[in-house]
């Protein structure tokens, strides 16, 4: 089965690992899995989007069609803006509400949960950089798309072994918080 995701954000927020840790997990348990990036030539603070293509048949074409993304995930809004619209109706979009804004119209057509991820990263993690670790687990929380001790052993294989601690950390509030907000929308 395949599942098309999308990362976006700006240069520096982590977005490609994210997506890379994605694909190289599924790769590690059997199936296809491809990210495909595009960024603005700065290094910080140019509009990123990274799809994630993760399929158990082989992948032919590596770029996600309009509207065929399943699940958005962003942390900028400027590139947010730009990217939504690869969304399929009533796909799933996360945002952090600090730094992204949906209009009521988004609100419609997709299932936008907010989730205040560099908060998170910064404040309870102690460490923004683990900001891709709490998407990522935030997404694969949503999505189930990967088995998650596999993708936390794949996490961990792509990061220096001092923040192993906190990126366990970082993965378990993504988890909690994930959780926590489709529990909310359940209820509502």
């Amino acid at each position: 089965m395949r599942h098309t995701l999308r990362f976006t954000g700006v240069g520096g927020q982590g977005v490609l690992l994210a997506g890379e840790i994605m694909a190289a997990c599924k790769i590690k348990n059997g199936g296809y899995g491809l990210k495909t990036a595009t960024y603005t030539s700065q290094v910080r603070g140019g509009p990123t989007v990274v799809d994630i293509t993760l399929d158990d048949e082989e992948i032919r074409y590596p770029y996600a069609n309009e509207g065929e993304i399943d699940f958005m995930l962003s942390v900028a809004d400027v590139s947010y803006q730009q990217f939504k619209n690869g969304v399929k109706p009533g796909g799933i979009i996360v945002v952090d509400p600090n730094l992204v804004h949906p209009t009521e119209e988004d609100r419609q057509k997709w299932k936008i949960y907010e989730i205040p991820i560099i908060t998170i990263a910064k404040e309870e993690v102690g460490n923004v950089i683990t900001q891709s670790v709490v998407a990522l687990a935030i997404t694969n929380t949503m999505t189930k798309v990967l088995p998650e001790e596999s993708l936390i052993e794949t996490m961990l294989s792509k990061v220096p072994p001092k923040v192993h601690d906190a990126n366990r950390k970082a993965y378990e509030l993504g988890k909690k918080y994930a959780l926590q907000a489709m529990g909310e929308a359940a209820a509502s």
